[in-house]
């Protein structure tokens, strides 16, 4: 099944067992809008969280899948239905790898999940893509790309388990008595080429993103503040370069260079793993200089962004998660964003009470109180 094959993303239910704070739970989905409402630490954004996993195989608030599974519990499962035809499950282990199954049968290639529902998430911790470390931002363009391209997250897998390999081989007795180079310079031609890879796929998203963030922004803002995004690389001379095998061979000649140091140290300097982006508003870092307001102004561009570029990639509305966003937000950019959101897209929103929300937005959305 591809991306074309989709005619419409809507999650008429969904069932959890174990998952956070959850032992069961289960709703149908009736309307376009749903509200989850109730007061903190009940587990709203947890709801919330295991409909982004189903769709996107990661949190943005679990450091490893395990952090998602209830206490007591070896295993946690989300079921959801999509359009009342596809059942999609993901079964999470506290020992091993989980497994995902559409319709009963198990996915060889994971990222295939994405082939049925996809979602973009806004929640009050985005707020640390400007704020935080690079490793923030990274996730970040990482999963713009991986909707972009599902193929992509295997990519990226496959690059975290040579770089885990490549590390414990530097410290391993075998290394320590032969002092072969065979070994590290296989790592290096493997990780030249998915670290080309990666860099191609990430340059070619933040290209195809920057015409909406600039776009949102002066929505937002209403100001003439011009935005950018700048690509710090982790490989050097490289920026402009669009041909793979020249590419391939710069970073190749890279990590032979830095080849002694790594034996010191056991760390890899050069790759997707060392990048970085650079935020700016008229050539300034919004994470070094910006106010809280052009940063979280800058955050919901970057967002509503990612929302419009998904939406023509797979030429249909993705699911929406707002979570716990509104209370961030002036009244103004309340408004903009729930007038933007869930007209094509079904939204799940979660909220402690009603005030931010319109008697006409209410009125067409489900109430689910917990």
């Amino acid at each position: 099944m591809t991306k074309e094959c989709i005619k419409k993303i809507f999650l008429n239910n969904l069932k959890i067992n174990n998952f956070r704070n959850h032992k069961s739970f289960e709703i149908d989905f009736k309307e376009q809008r749903a509200i989850f409402l109730g007061v903190n630490g009940i587990g709203k954004s947890n709801l919330l969280e295991s409909v982004e996993f189903l769709s996107q195989l990661k949190s943005n608030r679990a450091f490893n899948d395990k952090d998602l599974i209830e206490n007591n519990s070896d295993m946690a499962i989300i079921y959801g239905q999509i359009n009342f035809s596809d059942d999609l499950k993901v079964n999470l282990f506290r020992k091993g790898a989980k497994k995902i199954y559409v319709n009963g049968f198990l996915l060889k290639k994971q990222s295939e999940i994405k082939n049925y529902i996809q979602s973009v998430c806004f929640c009050s911790t985005d707020i640390n893509i400007v704020r935080s470390d690079p490793s923030c931002r990274r996730s970040w363009i990482d999963k713009v790309v991986s909707q972009l391209e599902p193929v992509y997250v295997e990519l990226i897998h496959r690059f975290n388990r040579l770089l885990k390999q490549r590390r414990h081989y530097w410290r391993s007795e075998s290394f320590q008595k032969n002092k072969s180079s065979d070994v590290i310079e296989s790592f290096d031609i493997q990780l030249s080429l998915i670290s080309t890879r990666i860099f191609r796929r990430r340059r070619r998203a933040l290209i195809k993103i920057k015409p909406y963030v600039e776009y949102w922004h002066n929505h937002l803002s209403k100001s003439k503040e011009h935005v950018s995004i700048k690509y710090v690389l982790g490989a050097e001379n490289i920026e402009e370069e669009e041909d793979e095998k020249v590419i391939n061979k710069r970073i190749l000649d890279q990590l032979l260079n830095q080849r002694s140091i790594e034996e010191l140290t056991g760390k890899c300097s050069i790759g997707p793993h060392r990048d970085d982006l650079e935020f700016l508003i008229n050539d300034i870092s919004i994470r070094k200089y910006g106010s809280s307001g052009q940063q979280r102004t800058f955050i919901l561009a970057l967002k509503m962004a990612e929302l419009d570029l998904l939406r023509k990639t797979i030429n249909v509305p993705p699911l929406l998660i707002l979570d716990d966003v509104l209370a961030e937000l002036d009244i103004s950019r309340q408004n903009l964003l729930l007038n933007a959101v869930g007209k094509d897209s079904q939204c799940l929103i979660s909220a402690t009470h009603l005030d931010q929300f319109n008697k006409s937005f209410l009125g067409s959305s489900q109430m689910i109180y917990l």
